[in-house]
């Protein structure tokens, strides 16, 4: 099973990352109901490995903080592949980070050492983005610079199952652990 682990945002925030994605001049948009805080993905794994995850993370108690955004930012260099919120790197979170893949590791699930980014994804985009469109994704950027997106407080993270689709991915919560 196709499986991550996410902080969901509250509905202010949400609203406020729709809002923001009607101005996006190109690609596809995520639909709001799929925007997520991703902790680490998890990949493929066997429901039994899954389910040795869930017993270690029911014994966590990490706190809930604040969610906070730091902008917009693309993936994929000059042909970015990528639209998204920046998440600011607070200690709570990337402790939280660690401490989820520590778990996921420790029930044998091989996760890749990479770079954690902390971010919502706002739309993807063709890999032939031509260069006009190019130009109007950075002026969207640049004009969006300093938008405010709200905080919200996560009291939880979620286990959630990832399905592909032609239309893009659909994710269903599997179960939710409370954050203190």
């Amino acid at each position: 099973m196709r499986a991550f682990l996410a902080i969901e945002p509250g509905e202010e925030t949400l609203e406020a990352l729709e809002f923001l994605q009607q101005d996006i001049p190109v690609g596809r948009l995520v639909a709001p109901g799929a925007m997520h805080l991703t902790l680490a993905f998890l990949d493929d794994q066997p429901e039994d490995r899954l389910e040795d995850l869930h017993f270690k993370l029911e014994t966590l108690t990490p706190p809930s903080f604040d969610v906070i955004f730091d902008g917009l930012g693309t993936f994929g260099g000059d042909r970015p592949r990528v639209v998204f919120a920046v998440v600011e790197q607070v200690p709570a979170l990337m402790q939280l980070r660690r401490t989820v893949v520590q778990a996921a590791r420790r029930v044998g699930m091989n996760l890749p050492r990479e770079t954690y980014r902390p971010h919502v994804t706002l739309a993807r985009l063709r890999h032939d983005l031509s260069d006009e469109a190019h130009m109007r994704l950075q002026d969207f950027l640049a004009a969006e610079l300093l938008t405010a997106i709200p905080p919200f407080r996560a009291h939880s993270m979620t286990l959630m199952q990832s399905q592909l689709h032609p239309d893009g991915a659909r994710h269903e919560p599997l179960t939710q652990y409370p954050l203190r």
